[in-house]
C-alpha cells in the first residue's frame, strides 16, 4: 500500500456526476422526483445545488472535447461516464415516511431497502437513465 501520510488535507467531495443520453429528460426527472432546481445549465450539463455540493448532469458525448472557458480562464479537460452508475443523496431520518409516500405516489418503484447496522436506512430507485439512485439517513458511515 502506498504512503499517502503526506498528502495534503482534503476538505470533502464538491461536485458529483452522471452522464444522461436525455438532457431534457433527466431535467424533468430531477425537478419532478427529487424537487431539485437547477443552478446552472447549459447544452452540456445541468448544476443542482444538493446541500454542500453540487450534482452534475452532462449530456452524453458532450464532454469529449476539452473545453476552453472565456476570458483566458482556463480550460476544462474531457471526460465521460458510461453504464449505470450509483449516487447517494442524504436525507433526515424524521423524512424517510414522506419519501416513501412521494416515490409512490408519482410511481418511482423503490427497488431496494436497506437497514443498516447503526440505525441508518437506505432507499434505492432508477432514475431514466437506470443509474441507481439512494436517499439514506444519518447513521450509514462515519462522517455522516
Amino acid at each position: 500500500m502506498p504512503d499517502n501520510s503526506q498528502a495534503p488535507p482534503l476538505g470533502g467531495v464538491i461536485e458529483s456526476v452522471l452522464y444522461t443520453d436525455d438532457k431534457a429528460r433527466a431535467r424533468e426527472f430531477f425537478c419532478r422526483v427529487l424537487g431539485l432546481t437547477p443552478h446552472l445549465e447549459d447544452e452540456r450539463f445541468l448544476a443542482y445545488p444538493t446541500g454542500d455540493n453540487m450534482l452534475l448532469i452532462f449530456q452524453r458525448g458532450q464532454t469529449d472535447e476539452t473545453v476552453h472557458l472565456p476570458h483566458g480562464m482556463g480550460t476544462i479537460p474531457p471526460h465521460d461516464g458510461a453504464g449505470r452508475q450509483h449516487l447517494a443523496l442524504a436525507i433526515p431520518a424524521d423524512s424517510l415516511d414522506a419519501w416513501e409516500t412521494h416515490l409512490a405516489a408519482i410511481n418511482v418503484e423503490i427497488e431496494g431497502r436497506t437497514h443498516w447496522p447503526k440505525g441508518s436506512v437506505s432507499l434505492y430507485f432508477r432514475d431514466p437513465d437506470d443509474h441507481l439512485l439512494e436517499l439514506v439517513t444519518p447513521g450509514l458511515w462515519p462522517n455522516y
